[in-house]
């Protein structure tokens, strides 16, 4: 896929699904909810202060009418409720509304109440690479502070699935690091060379990952060929894995602010792919937000059709976790 145009068509081919947003006093998130319902994508539950999303509707003149309205006024409890509706699957995606993140991803974590069901959980980004005219895909700005290997694996597992569900039948993974050599010294290189290996011996599959690579023999064939870095990921990737949050967040507001690209996340790995936007993105992005989540609940709806065992098993476990 070229954009988030392209998404959206692929999205509205996938059966309507339920969206739960998480304080929805929001005037970009109703916008987006109210276009997602009006191109049969998703319609929505909406979850926080009642009077004040009736007042911010009325003021923008979105049209709520075919919406659920749940009041709760505060922003935990609401965000509580929201993810109740999912654990009770009165609802398919969660949808990130008027709150901080932290709050938000606190509801989504919790043991007790939250929507964990047994598969490590990382934050995946899709963005509009202009100059490459496709979909890229990066982890982790948003979930996994200093992954450790381990995690580093699930990160790349979800990516992976995000991108199978934007048709790259085998992404290929970059695993970002400062320099392309594996030095002892830089743990990011060692991570880097393991997840090379795995996906070689067949470890991690359905993708093509090569790292340690610097992010200009990521993006770069002229830089792969000027280092002389032979590499079947060297300026073709399609999912960036980057060795810390701190890394991963400057990336992300780089290819944002200063690029000036179209932007997404996902939480991927609980329940329900959940939606985690910026406050401040724009309503067509949060549109395409709330798309992303709905194309990939249908994707990975497919694959549980199409193993019944594996159906089966993902429901008993969800079962035991309720």
């Amino acid at each position: 896929m070229k954009d988030f145009q392209e998404l959206l068509a692929e999205a509205r081919k996938c059966r309507p699904k339920r969206a739960a947003i998480a304080v929805a006093q929001d005037g970009g998130v109703l916008a987006a909810a109210r276009e997602c319902y009006e191109m049969g994508i998703a319609e929505s539950v909406l979850v926080g202060d009642a009077a004040e999303i009736s007042r911010i509707a009325r003021e923008r003149k979105i049209d709520i009418s075919n919406f659920e309205v749940i009041n709760e006024v505060e922003p935990e409890d609401a965000v509580r409720r929201a993810v109740q509706l999912v654990r009770e699957d009165k609802a398919d995606i969660l949808v990130k509304g008027a709150i901080k993140s932290p709050v938000y991803l606190k509801g989504i974590l919790d043991k007790n109440t939250g929507l964990r069901v047994g598969r490590g959980l990382s934050h995946v980004t899709v963005f509009e690479a202009k100059a490459y005219n496709r979909l890229m895909l990066m982890t982790d700005a948003g979930l996994n502070i200093m992954p450790t290997l381990e995690q580093k694996i699930v990160m790349v597992k979800n990516a992976v699935c995000v991108a199978r569900s934007l048709k790259i039948p085998q992404p290929k993974v970059a695993v970002i690091s400062g320099q392309e050599l594996v030095n002892p010294d830089m743990p990011s290189t060692i991570d880097a060379a393991i997840l090379s290996k795995m996906a070689e011996r067949g470890q991690i599959k359905d993708c093509i990952i090569d790292g340690p690579l610097s992010l200009d023999l990521a993006l770069s064939k002229e830089a792969a060929l000027a280092k002389g870095v032979v590499s079947p990921v060297a300026g073709q990737a399609d999912i960036l894995v980057l060795p810390n949050i701190d890394a991963a967040n400057v990336l992300y507001k780089s290819i944002g602010f200063l690029a000036g690209a179209n932007i997404i996340g996902l939480i991927v790995g609980a329940k329900v792919p959940a939606t985690l936007p910026s406050r401040a993105d724009s309503h067509e992005t949060k549109m395409a937000s709330i798309a992303m989540a709905v194309l990939f609940a249908s994707k990975e709806e497919e694959k549980l059709q199409l193993s019944p065992s594996a159906a089966h098993g993902e429901t008993m476990k969800i079962a035991a976790r309720s």
